[in-house]
């Protein structure tokens, strides 16, 4: 049985292992990164690429404003396949109901320093005009971007590999020991630390933290350039987000440097097979041409559907988990995963090397869920 040693070892190569990978070689510990099938596949392949500043909780507007920032700061160096492009949010809002959110969403993001602009419905229908008449207005964040998660992924492994990582692929953790994990090929790797990333899998890992699979569906289309500016999320979206039980659909689509469109977003919770929820579907795009008419004249090329790993408090576990030594979890990000991937790293890694981090770590421990799950 062969075995070698790291420093860390990370379970999973989405986008949550392989920004942690780079972190980690960043300090300059060396790094195993294991995955069973493809970089950037399951969750990562399943997202929009959209990252956004969130408010849902006041943790979980500080971590994802914080992400935003260090994925702005990274930008630049990014090679044209990343498909980055700041194009900004616009939160849509239908009625006057909805231009209250739209007000309370800009004062409350003004209060704590991100830029956003309140638009009346004359300039949403300038700025948009494949957008249906009648519509309120809505929230402009500007510096919300997008980006194709997958090729994100892989540079950000690939820039790890080019320190002290190493990509291990191919094979399954099969059983997390004392000072080592076992492969599915029966090699051990020892290590000082073992980070579980594997998203949806992760409680088969580390049995007892509360992580549940939410499916969702993503339709992409044919290249119609110019077609739609922003992302475009209607604010009823933050509604049928809070539920944890009832599937529900929203209308978001994304614009493409390709031209072309993504159109979302559905979730799911219960379902286990992979398969198309045609019934779901149906529902995800009626949705998308209520707010957009044109849509339903364009060509879908594409239509997939994946898997993301939920937490009932909608954030995410990062850092030591209290049923193993030497393990710490980076899951439960659900829909934030690409977000939220940079700042789960960095804060990871400020825990690793008893680093003071840069926001609050408490909201996000992974003890917080262990206690209210044995409350």
């Amino acid at each position: 049985m062969s075995r070698h040693t790291y420093d860390v070892v990370i379970i999973g190569a989405g986008i949550i292992g392989a920004a942690c990978a780079l972190e980690c070689a960043r300090a300059d510990l060396s790094v195993a990164v294991v995955e069973p099938t493809v970089i950037g596949g399951g969750a990562t392949a399943a997202g929009m690429g959209h990252i956004v500043v969130m408010d849902d909780s006041e943790a979980q507007f500080t971590l994802t404003r914080y992400s935003r920032q260090l994925w702005i700061d990274l930008a630049p160096q990014f090679p044209p396949e990343i498909e980055y492009m700041q194009c900004g949010t616009m939160w849509v809002a239908a009625d006057e109901d909805e231009m209250q959110e739209v007000r309370r969403k800009h004062a409350f993001y003004g209060a704590r320093g991100v830029s956003t602009e309140v638009v009346d419905r004359n300039s949403l229908r300038q700025s948009e005009p494949n957008l249906r008449s009648g519509l309120a207005g809505g929230l402009l964040v500007p510096e919300d971007c997008v980006l194709y998660a997958p090729c994100a992924a892989r540079y950000l492994l690939n820039q790890a590999r080019e320190r002290r990582c190493e990509f291990i692929e191919g094979v399954r953790v099969t059983d997390l020991q004392p000072e080592a994990v076992k492969l599915s090929s029966s090699a051990l790797i020892s290590c000082g630390a073992i980070v579980n990333a594997a998203g949806t899998w992760a409680s088969e890992l580390t049995p007892g933290i509360e992580v549940r699979k939410r499916k969702g569906h993503l339709v992409i289309t044919d290249r119609h350039p110019g077609y739609v500016h922003h992302q475009l999320v209607e604010l009823g979206y933050l509604k049928s987000a809070h539920s944890l039980t009832a599937d529900s659909v929203a209308f978001n689509v994304q614009p493409r440097i390709t031209g072309q469109l993504l159109i979302g977003s559905s979730r799911q919770f219960g379902a286990e097979h992979s398969e198309v929820d045609t019934d779901i579907l149906r529902r995800m795009i009626q949705r998308a041409c209520e707010y957009m008419p044109g849509l339903s004249k364009l060509s879908a090329i594409r239509t997939w559907t994946g898997f993301r790993a939920a937490t009932p408090d909608k954030l995410p576990l990062i850092g030591k988990s209290p049923a193993h030594e030497r393990l710490y979890l980076a899951t439960g990000h659900e829909g934030l995963g690409i977000t939220t991937s940079l700042a789960t790293a960095r804060l990871l890694v400020d825990q690793l090397l008893n680093r003071t981090p840069a926001i609050p770590i408490e909201p996000y421990l992974p003890t917080r869920s262990m206690e209210v799950a044995h409350a």
